[in-house]
């Protein structure tokens, strides 16, 4: 099964209300599980395109992340749940934690970038190490950003992305 990039699709524009509803929701869910954790750590909350994004920011140590983000994608996935709960809507939310997937998104960012490179160069396809949807999508951006294609194949949690050349 193949996967091409969603940037071709047009979109509606995004509701930016409910996406700032979606965030002020997770912030409430956020510092609940904090205070129980009794972890401190403050929550910032924006709109990205059509994603609410959520931050916990000042947060000493590493335990909301994990090895590889994996508690991170956890709470990610609990966040979205606690949204779809009290809005009956499905959340894309993005949730970061200490500036994790900001790291992560420029080191993807390189990685898709370089890998075009050398696929415009060597004319080849190249496939790439097993991704979460949200390491794909970023890498997806910068390949169609450097002008290839790039489509993820795979089942979960082995999907990955496939650098097409022009």
């Amino acid at each position: 099964m193949t996967e091409v990039n969603e940037e071709q699709a047009p979109k509606a524009a995004p509701d930016i209300a409910a996406l700032e509803q979606e965030g002020e929701i997770a912030a409430d869910y956020l510092e609940g599980l904090l205070d129980i954790a009794d972890l401190d750590g403050d929550i910032d909350m924006d709109v990205e395109g059509d994603r609410a994004l959520v931050s916990i920011v000042d947060i000493k140590g590493n335990d909301l992340v994990g090895e590889n983000g994996e508690v991170l994608e956890a709470l990610q996935e609990l966040t979205r749940l606690a949204v779809h709960r009290r809005t009956g809507e499905r959340s894309r939310l993005m949730l970061d934690v200490a500036g994790y997937r900001q790291g992560k998104r420029a080191e993807l960012s390189k990685l898709g970038a370089k890998t075009a490179e050398d696929v415009k160069r060597s004319g080849e396809a190249k496939s790439l190490q097993p991704m979460t949807p949200f390491e794909r999508k970023i890498v997806h951006d910068a390949v169609a950003a450097a002008g290839l294609r790039s489509e993820s194949e795979g089942e979960e949690p082995e999907r990955y992305v496939v650098v097409l050349p022009a």
